[in-house]
């Protein structure tokens, strides 16, 4: 395979209309386009198109794929949803980046390795990583944590990766739960190239996930106190297509801002969580040498 790019868009909130579709068509003729998906690969060539453009204008997740090494997933999210002065904490360029439109808050993780084989159907990571941007829009911010902790992770493979004073940089707010991944952050740490040791070395001051139990009548109160026309307005953006993204609203107002900060773990450099990380790798290396021996 001399040269493979992939590209994927999908649009989860709301469906793309004709004009919209006939739009995104202008960019490649061969795609293959739905009201809410949008897919092309390359032999030869590149896209004509700017996925930042795109998903500003038109998705909310995007994959890209490129045989020289180059992983990059992008999340569109409602600015309700997710603060940007938060998303910035785990911002690690140029492999995690945010940024925001008038309604939107987007973010692009990015992760390359040269010298990494093909992965056998790697197209199919989008379905299984997607599932972060509900959890985000939940405000669970392990995902994140993740590509932050990914983006440093490069240093181990690429010694070049960063300069010598950012290992010296400390680690952003450690969220509950990063022992017990769900299935789509598995996915994302996967996808990001996420080296399982140094996430064994994160979750060391990582506390359980807390249950999280949603009482129906207690949101049920909180639906008949909001006010009139607070009602008013989220009844017209339901009728306006924009249900999802409600509901997700409404939850997060229900259950209260994430408390990033309620770690009270002091926070570690980047050195020391890489150096813990080539302890445990080594350790776990002694035991199955061992283990071989006997």
């Amino acid at each position: 395979m001399s040269e493979y790019q992939y590209y994927e868009f999908l649009a989860l909130d709301r469906p793309l209309n004709e004009r919209q579709q006939a739009e995104v068509r202008t960019l490649s003729t061969r795609a293959r386009i739905t009201a809410t998906r949008f897919t092309n690969e390359y032999h030869w060539g590149n896209f004509s198109g700017d996925p930042h453009t795109m998903m500003e204008r038109y998705y909310d997740a995007h994959l890209y794929l490129a045989n020289w090494g180059t992983h990059r997933l992008m999340l569109r999210l409602p600015r309700t949803l997710l603060d940007l002065t938060v998303a910035e904490r785990y911002c690690v360029d140029p492999h995690v980046t945010a940024w925001t439109t008038r309604q939107h808050l987007l973010l692009d993780l990015t992760s390359d390795n040269e010298s990494e084989d093909w992965v056998e159907d790697a197209e199919d990571s989008l379905s299984a990583i997607v599932g972060v941007r509900a959890e985000l829009a939940a405000g669970d911010l392990r995902p994140l944590y993740l590509a932050w902790l990914a983006g440093y992770g490069t240093w181990e493979r690429d010694e070049n990766a960063f300069d010598d004073e950012e290992e010296n940089d400390p680690e952003p707010p450690v969220p509950a739960g990063l022992d017990t991944l769900t299935a789509p952050q598995r996915a994302l740490a996967d996808f990001l190239r996420l080296d399982a040791d140094l996430l064994a070395s994160a979750a060391q001051a990582s506390p359980p996930t807390p249950p999280v139990k949603e009482d129906p009548r207690a949101l049920a109160r909180w639906i008949k106190g909001l006010p009139s026309h607070d009602k008013d307005t989220l009844l017209l953006h339901i009728a306006q297509g924009h249900g999802t993204r409600v509901q997700a609203e409404m939850l997060r107002r229900f259950r209260g801002e994430p408390d990033s900060d309620r770690n009270d773990h002091p926070r570690r450099t980047v050195a020391q969580l890489l150096d813990t990380a080539a302890g445990i790798r080594q350790e776990r290396h002694r035991r199955t040498e061992a283990a071989r021996a006997e």
